[in-house]
């Protein structure tokens, strides 16, 4: 059987960076060309970074890639790396422009290329173009109509964009109709939990439909709210996993693969829903047998906790390196939320370049500063205090504020103080809100939301106890000292506000309310269907009037990761004037 040497670059691409990112390409290539590929690959949009979002809509952009493209084609060639083709992920148009309504002005492709001897011998667009969730590429693309196979070393490769495998029909059969000997998919699916499971069937499956070999080369990084995993996988016909590369991580998956000789009787014309069949031939005979690669394996998988927690470091590490963001500033008030946050920052960008602020009022306990010191102590961040007893004092003086206004004027004291230290020294503000307050608009606009980033903005309280047991659980396990104290995690959540103040004088016990928000939130359940699960109708009445209340908080709040099936951001849209309410 013919040998085919593949190699898959899981890359991290800044949008909008078509230099850097071509730059990444070529030294890519080149290591690659090194090792003895004989084919290598770059995610989907590699050369624009993903996703363009409305950029796709300027003709400027998309002319800008189309050249980047051409020039990437050159330097391949003028580097002596012409020879070996290289699969990349672009943004192109469609030939013919039919403008109509529905369609996108110009009409722009998700599209992907084969470059070879300094041109791109093949081009193609995404067949599917997803419009759920995060996702809304009907308003920027139009769908490509081919299945694209190339033949290289006697080796037909059916080649698929993202959606092509995660929607049924189109390229998956289309390729066993072509007879196909490897389909290869580029892909940019962002990062949600558990994702990484419902991914490894869905590739197997696939496989097993289009009857060969199947490559997923996937995006990893992080692109404002989106984190991209990586996780590339190769799988056989059958759906054994063959290699299968690391989570969270840059990488060079370098496979060696037996498969088929191409079919010299293989069908042309249009094949399954409608696609045609455009083939280029680049080596039609087999090369001679060389020494196989050493297997490339199956990189170590995270757990469910490392792997979220690894989510939010790798968002907050590409938002603040990707914008130029050298410091954060956190405020510490000796809880769990911030102190979650503050560890995710020191492992994201390093301890030196996290500042801490302790801001206490006379509500303040005495064991919550001594945490917030401890915090700072264990993680070597650089931490102050600056009370804003006397600031409190003169706007109380002046306003005479009394109950939840007297509350929420500390509150934005704090945020007030961030935002000053901010703009002085550079820093930009975290934001620590975690998904359960901001669900149920628990939260001081202007004070506690105050920030540039929420890097625990999707994440629910039950889990944000969960991460930091387990962040200090993998410190300890390593002989290093836990970041989080102690008594942060065990002590009740408090905003410490008022005398005695705890969170369950407002809301729900965490793991019921979170229960019920997952439900509401995520799942999209009516009100009934939540009672229906065994919960108090009464208590779901009232978190969900919580939830559809506070619409208007949560859209002023700044981006975070998002780590769930339905974060609050792109994926889940509702008006912020809306009289309809579940709960009746």
């Amino acid at each position: 059987m013919p040998q085919l040497r593949l190699a898959l670059n899981q890359i991290d691409a800044r949008v909008g960076d078509l230099a850097g990112n071509a730059e990444s390409v070529v030294r890519r290539t080149r290591r690659a060309a090194e090792r003895g590929a004989h084919l290598v690959a770059f995610p989907e949009m590699a050369l624009t970074g993903y996703p363009v979002e409305d950029l796709a809509l300027r003709s400027s952009f998309v002319d800008a890639s189309r050249a980047a493209l051409r020039a990437l084609a050159a330097r391949l060639a003028d580097e002596g790396l012409g020879e070996l083709p290289v699969l990349v992920g672009y943004l192109d148009r469609a030939p013919h422009d039919r403008p109509a309504y529905g369609r996108p002005a110009g009409a722009p492709r998700n599209a992907a290329a084969v470059l070879h001897r300094g041109e791109a011998v093949l081009s193609f667009a995404k067949h599917h173009l997803p419009n759920y969730g995060v996702f809304d590429e009907y308003r920027y693309f139009v769908p490509g109509d081919t299945l694209p196979v190339l033949r290289v070393h006697g080796v037909d490769v059916a080649l698929a964009i993202c959606e092509d495998l995660w929607q049924d029909g189109g390229r998956v059969p289309a390729a066993r109709s072509a007879r196909a000997g490897l389909l290869l998919s580029v892909n940019a699916s962002p990062y949600e939990r558990e994702k990484d499971d419902t991914r490894l069937e869905l590739v197997r499956k696939r496989a097993r439909e289009a009857g060969c070999t199947t490559a997923y080369l996937a995006l990893t990084g992080g692109q404002d709210e989106l984190v991209f995993d990586g996780d590339s996988i190769v799988v056989d016909r059958d759906g054994t996993v063959l290699a299968r590369a690391a989570q969270f991580a840059e990488e060079c998956l370098l496979v060696d693969l037996d498969l088929p000789a191409a079919d010299p009787d293989a069908p042309g014309g249009v094949v399954d829903d409608g696609l045609r069949i455009d083939r280029v031939v680049l080596s039609g005979g087999p090369l001679p047998a060389s020494a196989p690669e050493p297997a490339a394996g199956q990189a170590p998988r995270l757990d469910d906790d490392a792997e979220v927690y690894a989510a939010l470091v790798t968002g907050l590490r590409a938002y603040a390196e990707k914008n130029g963001f050298r410091s954060v500033l956190i405020g510490l008030s000796g809880g769990i939320d911030s102190a979650l946050v503050a560890a995710i920052a020191c492992d994201a960008l390093g301890a030196e370049n996290v500042y801490g602020v302790s801001m206490p009022s006379k509500y303040s306990s005495e064991h919550s500063k001594d945490d917030a010191a401890e915090l700072a102590r264990r993680t070597g961040l650089h931490y102050r205090t600056v009370s804003i007893e006397p600031m409190f004092d003169a706007f109380m003086g002046a306003l005479g504020l009394t109950g939840l206004a007297e509350e929420n004027l500390q509150s934005r004291l704090r945020g007030t103080t961030l935002m000053a230290i901010s703009n002085q020294e550079g820093h930009i503000v975290l934001a620590p809100g975690n998904k359960s307050e901001l669900a149920v608009g628990y939260s001081t606009l202007y004070g506690d939301s105050v920030g540039a980033f929420g890097p625990i903005k999707d994440v629910y309280k039950t889990w944000v106890f969960r991460l930091a047991e387990w962040r200090n659980r993998s410190a300890a396990e390593r002989g290093e000292t836990p970041p989080i104290p102690e008594n942060s995690i065990t002590k009740p959540p408090s905003a410490e506000l008022r005398p005695g103040q705890v969170d369950t004088d407002s809301l729900p016990d965490y793991p019921v309310l979170d229960a019920i928000l997952e439900l509401y939130v995520d799942r999209d359940r009516g009100a009934d269907e939540i009672v229906a699960a065994g919960y108090d109708a009464e208590l779901v009445t009232k978190t969900l009037r919580m939830v559809d209340t506070a619409e208007y908080k949560r859209r002023q709040y700044p981006p975070g990761t998002k780590i769930s099936p339905k974060g609050f951001g792109k994926d889940r849209r509702l008006p912020i004037t809306n009289r309809w309410r579940e709960s009746g």
